[in-house]
């Protein structure tokens, strides 16, 4: 069960989202397009294999804005203007990450993306953990246990990355833009009367202008932070990465 609260922080839906449990199909080996981003770059892609990098975690005493009413000056909106330009350009993207949790455990592993609305996150052993978004619904599956929990998709703000197009300071609500010589990190917020309020903190380098990481804060004030590295926009990965079986399971969540 911690490694999936652990996992689910990584979206923002750990312990405030209204989860199905069901039993998780049986996963196939991978094959094809499903080799992990590792093995897929080193079948003769240009990508430069790097080491893991050390994540930036934030200092848990940080204060942002809260103000709906937050302004921004003309440099900060152009930031802001680069980076949704940059997170609507991509389609397709494929990495390595590393992911620090709450407690400071750190995991690995492979993640895929294929917008709108589609990523798969698969965690290295000995972590048992699949986290699977096919468009409409996410599933955190825990490939020991054999179960899955699913939640609406649109519960976890890290569907701003996987929109199809997105006008950050238009369509989120930004409370924060910061740029520096290393990185250019936007802080959106999102409140939910039921539910509590979340950020999402997006770094991306100052002078490539590349996803670097982001930082899921949970409703209770916790921080998942994951970095990103091995980065290839360029690989056509097999709709199947994506399916969800529901087949078998109940259409409502129980009790």
């Amino acid at each position: 069960m911690a490694c999936v609260v652990a996992a689910s922080a990584l979206t923002g839906v750990a312990g405030h989202a209204t989860a199905q449990t069901t039993p998780a199909p049986k996963s196939a080996a991978k094959s094809g397009s499903q080799l992990s981003a590792s093995e897929q770059q080193r079948g003769g892609q240009t990508t430069t294999q790097t080491a893991p990098p050390n994540p930036v975690i934030p200092d848990p005493r940080r204060n942002v804005p809260a103000s709906i009413f937050t302004s921004f000056d003309a440099n900060q909106k152009a930031q802001a203007a680069k980076v949704s330009a940059y997170l609507s350009s991509l389609q397709t993207l494929v990495g390595n990450f590393v992911q620090v949790g709450p407690d400071g455990s750190k995991t690995k592993g492979d993640f895929y993306i294929q917008k709108p609305g589609k990523v798969r996150f698969e965690y290295d052993p000995p972590t048992p953990i699949d986290i699977v978004a096919d468009g409409s619904s996410l599933v955190v599956r825990d490939r020991k246990l054999a179960t899955q929990d699913v939640y609406p998709l649109s519960q976890t703000p890290l569907r701003y990355l996987l929109s199809d197009r997105i006008d950050l300071l238009k369509d989120t609500n930004v409370i924060a833009v910061a740029a520096d010589d290393l990185y250019v990190t936007i802080t959106i917020e999102e409140k939910q009367a039921l539910i509590g309020t979340s950020r999402l903190m997006l770094m991306l380098g100052a002078k490539d202008g590349q996803l670097k990481q982001w930082t899921v804060t949970d409703p209770q004030g916790y921080d998942t932070t994951v970095a990103v590295y091995n980065l290839d926009t360029t690989k056509k990965l097999d709709p199947a990465m994506f399916k969800i079986d529901f087949t078998t399971y109940p259409s409502t969540p129980p009790g």
